[in-house]
């Protein structure tokens, strides 16, 4: 397990650390900053500006405005896909920078934000770009002398409040559907990470899309975050991140004006890999599903189970694959694993591994912070581990995978679903049969078969169980940016019903 530390990408300047509200980039109401940190190093990139309650009022009243007043919503659909589509353009336009930012805020590999991350916000632009225009209700059948219809309608001001692990991709994964749905936002980057989102208001701007449709708002959870959910004018909140918080938001929304939530929460994905399976790419599967995105993912595959014939070569490919791992610097291409988001999950990781320890679980390699600076972790393994430890039962959140042994199908899935998530789960087999069974057995929100974490925006993504509801990507996302009215009026000697 090696680290790397050269780099040969330049970071660009930052240029964008106010709130952009209503059109325009402003300083916080009460002048208020605070330090976005390199997580490479622990220091500060710059100061951005600490919106609170106040600014998030200013927010929203520019949000309503352009949604009860401004040309949003009441423009063809085919005009809002043409901005977005202008937007997306912008963006891989300028991917080499917003790449940059989302590394040096997050500590994300930027080869793969080049490859995939930017790319992928301009592609789901353009997805919902593309259904902005196609947008329609129903005509009804009704039963006496009636005519009705649906019309699906903007559900108005959406409060978006978005996590640090992927700032792009979930920005544009709320934004995208609630824009062509005719709705305008209110953004709140995670803490940790709000240059992107930030960069993403200034190309909105030169996109022309309406002043007040797409606000940004920087700050932190327990203040401008509470503000969004308990806003009495804010008709929607989307949320991602953690089940605690979830809770909270949800409970806010009842308290206010009983907004609908849709919520993305934790997880403790499954992933099953029976004794059929190919082992070289059963490993592979593995090992990216659990430590894509050094561990800070929500599927994250990091409960393994492994049948009994198979157990100890997949183990030995596994720790290989662990022990090969180069940890470093982000913008290193050399690099397979960047550091931890910031210094609290860091910790919060290192004290899970000692939880493992404490246990009774087996540590097979790694468990350890690299290097003197940074929030560097190694890629870390447990075996003989149970479902009644920490290790099993919290989501981490870091590089860290617990190996289980099954014999049977049947013990594989009652162990797959003794867990209160239900976000994700993968099955690595070549019997079509298994791969039936279990697909429909497992209580969770996405199954991936002879894959992992192989996500599109036309394939609905969301949760069972404490792994929240509601769903993002596909056309069901769209759905919950609108609302259905039925409309009905009488028909007069009707020559049929």
């Amino acid at each position: 397990m090696g680290s790397h530390c050269e780099s040969s990408v330049k970071i660009p300047p930052i240029k964008f650390t106010k709130l952009f509200i209503n059109g325009n980039f402003v300083d916080s109401i009460s002048g208020k900053t605070f330090d976005t940190i390199d997580p490479r190093t622990g220091e500060v990139i710059t100061k951005v500006s600490l919106g609170d309650r106040e600014d998030v009022d200013l927010a929203v009243k520019a949000a309503r405005h352009a949604f009860d007043y401004g040309p949003w919503p009441r423009m063809a659909g085919s005009e809002r896909g043409r901005m977005m589509m202008k937007l997306a353009d912008l963006i891989e336009e300028n991917v080499e920078e917003i790449a940059a930012l989302d590394a040096v805020n997050g500590g994300k590999l930027f080869t793969l934000c080049k490859a995939i991350d930017i790319p992928g916000a301009a592609r789901t632009l353009r997805y919902y770009a593309g259904a902005a225009d196609k947008i329609h209700g129903t005509v009804l059948k009704m039963s006496k002398g009636l005519q009705g219809y649906t019309l699906r309608e903007p559900i108005g001001v959406v409060g978006s409040i978005i996590p640090w692990n992927f700032p792009t991709t979930m920005f544009f994964m709320k934004a995208a559907p609630a824009l062509a749905a005719g709705c305008t936002l209110v953004v709140k980057p995670a803490e940790q990470t709000p240059l992107s989102a930030l960069y993403y208001a200034h190309l909105a701007k030169l996109a022309s899309i309406p002043d007040g449709v797409l606000n940004v708002v920087n700050g932190f959870g327990e203040t401008a975050g509470a503000a969004i959910s308990a806003h009495m004018d804010i008709d929607k909140v989307t949320f991602t991140g953690s089940t605690e918080v979830g809770r909270k938001i949800m409970a806010a929304a009842a308290a206010s004006n009983l907004k609908p939530v849709s919520l993305e929460l934790g997880g403790k994905s499954p992933l099953l890999i029976f004794d059929d399976a190919d082992i070289d790419q059963a490993a592979d599967i593995a090992f990216r599903g659990m430590f894509y995105n050094k561990g800070e993912i929500c599927v994250a595959s990091s409960r393994v189970y492994v049948q009994e014939g198979i157990y100890e070569k997949l183990v030995k490919k596994l720790v290989e694959k662990a022990k090969a791992t180069v940890v470093g610097d982000p913008f290193d291409p050399q690099v397979n694993q960047g550091p931890q988001t910031d210094k609290k999950q860091f910790e919060k990781i290192l004290s899970y591994i000692e939880h493992g320890k404490r246990e009774g679980a087996t540590l097979l390699t790694g468990g350890k912070h690299v290097g003197q600076k940074g929030y560097y972790i190694e890629p870390t393994i447990f075996t003989d581990v149970n479902e009644d430890m920490i290790i099993t039962k919290e989501e981490i959140f870091g590089p860290v995978m617990s190996l289980m042994k099954f014999k049977t199908m049947e013990e594989a899935i009652k162990r797959a679903n003794n867990t209160t998530y239900g976000l994700a789960s993968g099955i690595i087999t070549k019997n079509l049969n298994v791969a039936n069974t279990v697909s429909r057995s497992i209580r969770a929100g996405v199954v991936w078969i002879n894959c992992y974490t192989a996500f599109d925006v036309d394939c609905p993504y969301g949760g069972y169980k404490m792994s929240g509801f509601g769903r993002d990507f596909g056309l069901d996302a769209l759905n919950q940016y609108l609302q259905i009215k039925s409309v009905v009026t009488p028909i007069h000697d009707s020559p049929w019903h």
